[in-house]
């Protein structure tokens, strides 16, 4: 029997814990999320849309948490 996991897989789920503990204990004191830029405002839009599946997205996210809270924004206000 083997194991198989990736580097960056690991990293992330190691980097977002804590993120994540913070945040559903109410610690997070970040409550606007920041203006996106242009390309990350299509980027967006397009996983909204369903067309950036969620293995990608998640890569997305790790490189710019800042996504995951517009998601969040933009999912509440629905």
């Amino acid at each position: 029997m083997s194991i198989h996991f990736t580097v960056s897989g690991l990293t992330r789920n190691l980097f977002h814990s804590p993120r994540n503990l913070f945040h559903s204990l109410g610690l997070d004191h970040e409550r606007e999320p920041r203006p996106l830029s242009p390309e990350q405002s299509l980027l967006l839009e397009c996983y909204l849309a369903g067309q950036i599946p969620e293995s990608a997205w998640s890569d997305y996210v790790f490189e710019t948490p800042e996504l995951a809270r517009h998601v969040n924004e933009r999912r509440a206000q629905h």
